[in-house]
């Protein structure tokens, strides 16, 4: 139970005989619900007391989970360095000519066609990849929910065009894993540097070494951060 007397789901991978509660190989909190968020919170505030001023200002962030699936998967890497106007505006394109997402009809799209829809030569390749992993079985996303928060990440970064950014969005959004740290991500960087008064943004490695304090609920400060982010910009702290 959390201090605020919730309950959360912990995963739990293999055997923990003889193993620490806290092991990151074989157990993994789960955010599924606000009071998930909630508790971590209080964890975070505690060891950063900075977090609660985000708080005050905006409130609790949401989950902000999505399905676990190559749908899910497609439209992160759709988001890749480039604006979210930009990337809804492709998707909405990939969407129409891809939807239910099946690996069969994406392969039936040459890397051509895939680029008329707006996506990069590199994203298009990308696309077929992962369709070809999945029909080849090297890829299964219902086996994801029993794989380590590394075992994930292992898994996706060994696709072609999925890097660290891409791996850990997708394990903190649609597999809900309470530690995930997505330190590339430039929106983190320029909320950290603000929140914590750093003389520079930071790199994702200075990153990872302020986010160890905040272990096991990184993915909680990354929403927090995002939400200082959003407040920074003057953007609507709704998440479409």
């Amino acid at each position: 139970m959390g201090p605020r007397g919730q309950s959360l789901r912990v995963l739990v991978i293999g055997s923990t005989k003889g193993l620490p509660l806290t092991s990151d190989v074989y157990r993994s909190l789960v955010i599924e619900t606000d009071k998930d968020i909630a508790r971590g919170a209080d964890f975070l505030v505690e060891r950063e007391p900075d977090f609660a001023g985000v708080i005050t200002v905006h409130g609790l962030p949401s989950p902000r989970r999505v399905e676990n699936g190559l749908a899910s998967l497609l439209k992160i890497i759709t988001e890749q360095l480039i604006s979210l106007k930009a990337a809804d505006a492709i998707w909405q394109r990939i969407e129409t000519s891809l939807h239910p997402f099946e690996p069969t009809e994406i392969l039936k799209l040459d890397l051509d066609a895939l680029r008329n829809l707006g996506l990069t030569r590199a994203k298009a390749r990308s696309f077929h990849a992962i369709a070809e992993a999945i029909q080849s079985g090297a890829l299964d996303f219902e086996s994801l929910h029993q794989v380590s928060d590394q075992g994930v990440l292992d898994k996706l970064v060994a696709l072609p065009g999925i890097g660290p950014w891409t791996a850990d969005i997708y394990l903190l959004s649609a597999l809900g894993r309470a530690d995930a740290c997505p330190a590339e991500d430039l929106a983190l960087q320029v909320a950290a540097q603000d929140l914590f008064a750093l003389e520079g943004r930071p790199t994702p490695k200075a990153f990872l070494e302020r986010a160890q304090n905040w272990k096991p609920w990184r993915s909680v400060a990354a929403r927090l951060l995002w939400s200082h982010y959003r407040g920074l910009r003057g953007l609507s702290q709704r998440i479409n």
